[in-house]
């Protein structure tokens, strides 16, 4: 919006400027026309007494000349003047009256064009303008330069005048054209703010009905974007829907599946092949359950409100250290140092369970991915309306592009076949997370490690 009140701004200078001076050149030139249809008058009434002279002497010379048409034409100015043709002032009249030894103010390039057969004039500082015409004799000689004075004060009032009414319409435009900006700033980024938040809302799978009161683009985007919302809410509540389905058919016969390899494992004693075959049947059989439990969990957490969650108060600081104090064995034995940095008691609602198996799972995620000898580092920072978990690691790293991805179901990054997982566990991480309305951040560097920061409002 800043943009555009500039650039209108701008635009609406240039055009004031470029009207004031047109108005100043086209008014100055019709000033100019009437001075010379002046000054023709004048002229034409100077060469009649040249003529009615030149007449009476038979063609001599006509000293009383310049005399006779200053009595006639003293009038004609605020001040006249007449030149001979050596630049002399032959006579002088200041309103009307005949001054003789005057000094007036004598602009000699006027005279010299005048007496070069041209019009000539010039504005003083005093806004008098000193307009000089040739007079010429029967011979077409420019023989004497007639000068007069006008006062166009008057013409730089009104210019004025018109300048202060320019300002006034412009000050006028630039305080309709910003009522008008917020105008149409309200009306039309805010609904698109609105669109914004509903789609942001979307791709944490928040879908609420979009609507706007409009019948333009706007209105048909909110009703297109509802729809989207609409089908997707759907389609992600079938796959869930079918995921928890699978799962549960699939326990029983898991479990039993997990029974007899296990009854297989410790039956067979003679043959070591069998045996190993046996094992990673056991294996596989936990690996499944493991994975299994865990879609349970997320289904029922994908099927619980808020409201049945069950939030507590909590202190922030005290469930890290009891979560790092369990895992500090895994880390241990994996040959990885555990550092835990508490903060000051940070209180948050949130359910206790819940955000414990949230952290443990990224704690587990920086010791799986990490090698003996490096560090897995555990703090609590508290702010003034948030408090952060950030565990940061010395591990294999994320690439940049897999990043977002990694939090999605079922998603698993390219180089996570350092260690076992399900891509099920970051991502019920975040969900956890963000039903407590907090957010889950990732920080990661291939080959120097990640930082996963849990950001929760506090109490």
């Amino acid at each position: 919006m800043l943009t555009y009140l500039f650039f209108s701004v701008l635009s609406f200078a240039i055009i004031i400027v470029s009207v004031d001076k047109a108005i100043d050149y086209y008014s100055f030139k019709t000033i100019e026309k009437k001075m010379i249809e002046k000054a023709d008058l004048y002229e034409l009434s100077f060469r009649e007494i040249i003529a009615k002279a030149e007449s009476s002497t038979g063609g001599g010379e006509v000293s009383d000349v310049p005399r006779t048409a200053l009595e006639r034409l003293k009038t004609s100015g605020k001040e006249v003047r007449i030149y001979d043709r050596n630049q002399s002032l032959l006579g002088l009249a200041v309103d009307g009256i005949v001054i003789h030894n005057g000094t007036p103010l004598i602009f000699k390039g006027n005279i010299e064009n005048a007496l070069k057969g041209n019009y000539a004039y010039t504005v003083a500082d005093t806004k008098l303008l000193y307009f000089a015409i040739p007079i010429q004799n029967m011979y077409y000689e420019n023989v004497y330069a007639f000068e007069f004075v006008e006062d166009i004060s008057y013409f730089y009032e009104t210019m004025d005048q018109i300048r202060t009414i320019l300002i006034a319409g412009a000050v006028g435009f630039l305080v309709l054209i910003t009522l008008a900006s917020l105008f149409i700033a309200r009306n039309t980024t805010k609904p698109i703010q609105y669109l914004l938040g509903a789609t942001e809302k979307f791709s944490k799978q928040q879908f609420q009905q979009v609507h706007l009161n409009r019948k333009d683009e706007l209105g048909m985007l909110a009703a297109g974007l509802n729809q989207m919302g609409i089908q997707l809410n759907d389609y992600i509540q079938h796959q869930k829907q079918f995921v928890s389905n699978v799962s549960h058919e699939l326990k029983t016969p898991l479990a039993a599946i997990r029974g007899f390899s296990q009854y297989l494992y410790e039956g067979e004693t003679e043959d070591k092949n069998l045996q190993k075959i046996y094992s990673h049947l056991v294996n596989e059989s936990d690996r499944l359950t493991l994975l299994i439990n865990e879609l349970l969990t997320l289904s029922r957490f994908d099927k619980a409100g808020t409201d049945e969650i069950g939030k507590e108060k909590t202190d922030l600081s005290a469930l890290t250290e009891r979560v790092a104090a369990e895992m500090r064995s895994k880390a241990e034995t994996k040959g990885i140092t555990l550092e835990v940095k508490p903060g000051k008691t940070a209180f948050i609602d949130v359910n206790p369970i819940l955000m414990t198996h949230a952290i443990a799972n990224l704690v587990d995620n920086a010791i799986k991915y990490s090698n003996a000898g490096t560090r897995v580092r555990i703090e609590t920072l508290v702010g003034q309306k948030e408090a952060v978990i950030r565990i940061s690691d010395q591990g294999i790293g994320i690439h940049e592009d897999e990043i977002a991805r990694v939090q999605e179901r079922f998603y698993r990054a390219k180089n996570a076949n350092a260690a076992k997982g399900s891509g099920l566990g970051l991502s019920m991480c975040k969900e956890i997370v963000e039903k407590f309305d907090g957010r889950l951040t990732i920080e990661s560097r291939i080959g120097v490690g990640t930082v996963v920061s849990i950001i929760l409002p506090l109490a």
